[in-house]
Protein backbone atom coordinates (compact mmCIF):
# COMPACT_ATOMS: atom_id res chain seq x y z
CA UNK A 1 0.00 0.00 0.00
CA UNK A 2 2.79 2.40 0.88
CA UNK A 3 4.40 1.84 -2.53
CA UNK A 4 1.28 3.14 -4.26
CA UNK A 5 1.15 6.07 -1.88
CA UNK A 6 4.79 6.88 -2.67
CA UNK A 7 4.25 6.61 -6.45
CA UNK A 8 1.11 8.77 -6.27
CA UNK A 9 2.94 11.41 -4.21
CA UNK A 10 5.82 11.39 -6.70
CA UNK A 11 3.39 11.90 -9.59
CA UNK A 12 1.77 14.77 -7.74
CA UNK A 13 5.20 16.24 -6.99
CA UNK A 14 6.00 16.33 -10.71
CA UNK A 15 2.83 18.21 -11.61
CA UNK A 16 3.29 20.66 -8.73
CA UNK A 17 6.83 21.35 -9.98
CA UNK A 18 5.45 22.03 -13.45
CA UNK A 19 3.02 24.55 -11.95
CA UNK A 20 5.60 26.16 -9.61
CA UNK A 21 3.37 25.51 -6.61
CA UNK A 22 5.93 25.74 -3.83
CA UNK A 23 3.81 24.85 -0.80
CA UNK A 24 2.61 21.55 -2.32
CA UNK A 25 6.14 20.82 -3.55
CA UNK A 26 7.46 21.16 0.00
CA UNK A 27 4.59 19.12 1.48
CA UNK A 28 5.02 16.36 -1.15
CA UNK A 29 8.77 16.25 -0.52
CA UNK A 30 8.27 15.79 3.22
CA UNK A 31 5.58 13.18 2.52
CA UNK A 32 7.90 11.16 0.28
CA UNK A 33 10.64 11.22 2.94
CA UNK A 34 8.19 10.12 5.67
CA UNK A 35 6.85 7.30 3.46
CA UNK A 36 10.42 6.07 2.96
CA UNK A 37 10.98 6.16 6.74
CA UNK A 38 7.69 4.31 7.26
CA UNK A 39 8.76 1.60 4.81
CA UNK A 40 12.11 1.36 6.59
CA UNK A 41 10.31 1.00 9.91
CA UNK A 42 8.10 -1.77 8.57
CA UNK A 43 11.01 -3.69 7.08
CA UNK A 44 13.21 -3.29 10.17
CA UNK A 45 10.37 -3.87 12.68
CA UNK A 46 10.74 -0.41 14.21
CA UNK A 47 7.37 0.61 15.66
CA UNK A 48 8.51 4.19 16.38
CA UNK A 49 9.15 4.85 12.69
CA UNK A 50 5.78 3.39 11.77
CA UNK A 51 4.06 5.40 14.51
CA UNK A 52 5.75 8.55 13.19
CA UNK A 53 4.46 7.66 9.73
CA UNK A 54 0.93 7.24 11.10
CA UNK A 55 1.10 10.62 12.89
CA UNK A 56 2.36 12.27 9.67
CA UNK A 57 -0.61 10.79 7.78
CA UNK A 58 -2.95 12.75 10.04
CA UNK A 59 -1.17 15.97 8.98
CA UNK A 60 -1.13 14.79 5.36
CA UNK A 61 -4.90 14.25 5.39
CA UNK A 62 -5.36 17.70 6.94
CA UNK A 63 -3.17 19.28 4.24
CA UNK A 64 -5.12 17.57 1.46
CA UNK A 65 -8.44 18.66 2.96
CA UNK A 66 -7.09 22.24 3.01
CA UNK A 67 -6.06 22.00 -0.67
CA UNK A 68 -9.51 20.65 -1.56
CA UNK A 69 -11.13 23.55 0.28
CA UNK A 70 -8.74 25.96 -1.47
CA UNK A 71 -9.60 24.77 -4.97
CA UNK A 72 -13.32 24.57 -4.24
CA UNK A 73 -13.11 28.05 -2.65
CA UNK A 74 -14.60 27.03 0.66
CA UNK A 75 -15.02 29.83 3.16
CA UNK A 76 -12.80 32.86 2.52
CA UNK A 77 -10.32 31.00 0.33
CA UNK A 78 -10.05 32.05 -3.32
CA UNK A 79 -7.92 30.27 -5.88
CA UNK A 80 -7.94 33.39 -8.06
CA UNK A 81 -6.80 35.96 -5.44
CA UNK A 82 -4.81 33.94 -2.92
CA UNK A 83 -1.33 32.85 -3.85
CA UNK A 84 -0.97 30.61 -0.79
CA UNK A 85 0.28 27.60 -2.73
CA UNK A 86 3.13 29.61 -4.29
CA UNK A 87 4.06 31.37 -1.01
CA UNK A 88 3.09 34.65 -2.74
CA UNK A 89 6.35 34.64 -4.73
CA UNK A 90 4.84 34.04 -8.16
CA UNK A 91 1.61 34.28 -10.11
CA UNK A 92 1.71 30.64 -11.19
CA UNK A 93 -1.30 28.40 -10.94
CA UNK A 94 -1.93 24.70 -11.30
CA UNK A 95 -0.24 23.05 -14.28
CA UNK A 96 -3.61 21.52 -15.11
CA UNK A 97 -5.09 24.98 -15.71
CA UNK A 98 -3.47 25.20 -19.16
CA UNK A 99 -2.77 21.53 -19.82
CA UNK A 100 -5.95 19.83 -18.72
CA UNK A 101 -7.78 17.37 -20.97
CA UNK A 102 -9.17 19.18 -24.01
CA UNK A 103 -8.04 22.67 -22.92
CA UNK A 104 -7.32 25.22 -25.63
CA UNK A 105 -4.98 28.06 -24.64
CA UNK A 106 -5.32 31.39 -26.46
CA UNK A 107 -3.03 34.38 -25.95
CA UNK A 108 -4.85 37.63 -25.30
CA UNK A 109 -3.70 40.68 -27.23
CA UNK A 110 -3.27 43.44 -26.39
CA UNK A 111 -1.87 42.57 -22.96
CA UNK A 112 -3.53 44.60 -20.18
CA UNK A 113 -1.40 47.30 -18.54
CA UNK A 114 -1.65 45.66 -15.12
CA UNK A 115 -0.25 42.30 -16.33
CA UNK A 116 3.36 41.57 -15.31
CA UNK A 117 5.84 41.80 -18.18
CA UNK A 118 7.35 38.37 -17.62
CA UNK A 119 3.98 36.60 -17.77
CA UNK A 120 1.76 35.89 -20.72
CA UNK A 121 -1.89 36.76 -20.54
CA UNK A 122 -4.09 33.89 -21.75
CA UNK A 123 -7.58 32.51 -21.82
CA UNK A 124 -8.29 28.82 -21.44
CA UNK A 125 -11.40 27.27 -22.95
CA UNK A 126 -12.86 23.93 -23.99
CA UNK A 127 -11.60 21.91 -21.04
CA UNK A 128 -13.33 18.58 -20.53
CA UNK A 129 -12.61 18.80 -16.83
CA UNK A 130 -11.74 22.03 -15.05
CA UNK A 131 -8.32 22.12 -13.38
CA UNK A 132 -9.67 22.58 -9.87
CA UNK A 133 -11.55 19.28 -10.13
CA UNK A 134 -8.39 17.49 -11.27
CA UNK A 135 -6.55 18.91 -8.25
CA UNK A 136 -9.44 17.88 -5.98
CA UNK A 137 -9.30 14.36 -7.47
CA UNK A 138 -5.55 14.21 -6.76
CA UNK A 139 -6.12 15.28 -3.15
CA UNK A 140 -9.00 12.85 -2.72
CA UNK A 141 -6.83 9.99 -3.95
CA UNK A 142 -4.11 11.04 -1.50
CA UNK A 143 -6.65 11.03 1.33
CA UNK A 144 -7.85 7.53 0.42
CA UNK A 145 -4.26 6.22 0.32
CA UNK A 146 -3.46 8.02 3.57
CA UNK A 147 -6.46 6.49 5.36
CA UNK A 148 -5.51 3.01 4.12
CA UNK A 149 -1.89 3.65 5.11
CA UNK A 150 -2.96 4.83 8.57
CA UNK A 151 -4.99 1.68 9.13
CA UNK A 152 -2.12 -0.53 7.89
CA UNK A 153 0.41 1.35 10.04
CA UNK A 154 -1.72 0.93 13.17
CA UNK A 155 -2.15 -2.78 12.43
CA UNK A 156 1.59 -3.31 11.84
CA UNK A 157 2.51 -1.46 15.05
CA UNK A 158 -0.01 -3.60 16.94
CA UNK A 159 1.43 -6.82 15.47
CA UNK A 160 5.04 -5.81 16.17
CA UNK A 161 4.36 -4.79 19.76
CA UNK A 162 2.33 -7.96 20.45
CA UNK A 163 5.17 -10.03 19.01
CA UNK A 164 7.68 -8.26 21.25
CA UNK A 165 5.45 -8.77 24.31
CA UNK A 166 4.91 -12.48 23.63
CA UNK A 167 8.61 -13.29 23.13
CA UNK A 168 9.86 -15.61 25.86
CA UNK A 169 13.49 -16.04 26.75
CA UNK A 170 14.66 -19.57 27.43
CA UNK A 171 13.69 -20.36 30.97
CA UNK A 172 11.65 -17.19 31.21
CA UNK A 173 8.19 -16.66 32.57
CA UNK A 174 6.53 -19.38 30.51
CA UNK A 175 5.85 -22.34 32.83
CA UNK A 176 5.49 -24.72 29.87
CA UNK A 177 8.73 -23.62 28.24
CA UNK A 178 12.19 -25.08 28.40
CA UNK A 179 13.19 -26.47 31.79
CA UNK A 180 16.90 -26.73 32.42
CA UNK A 181 18.53 -29.69 34.19
CA UNK A 182 17.53 -29.99 37.82
CA UNK A 183 19.84 -30.79 40.72
CA UNK A 184 19.30 -34.24 41.96
CA UNK A 185 19.95 -35.53 45.45
CA UNK A 186 22.37 -38.27 44.32
CA UNK A 187 24.73 -35.69 42.91
CA UNK A 188 26.50 -34.02 45.77
CA UNK A 189 29.50 -31.83 45.62
CA UNK A 190 32.51 -32.98 47.64
CA UNK A 191 35.35 -30.70 48.64
CA UNK A 192 38.56 -31.43 46.85
CA UNK A 193 41.88 -31.28 48.64
CA UNK A 194 45.15 -30.89 46.85
CA UNK A 195 48.47 -31.68 48.39
CA UNK A 196 51.79 -30.26 47.44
Amino acid sequence: MEERCWACALERQIFDFLGYQWAPILANFVHIIIVILGLFGAVQYRPRYITGYAVWLVFWITWNVFVICFYLEAGELSKEKDLILTFNVSMHRSWWMENGPGCAVTSVTPVPDWAPEDHRYITVSGCLLEYQYIEVAHCSLQIIFALAGFICACYVVKCITEEEDSFDFIGGFDSYGYQGPQKTSHLQLQPMYMSK
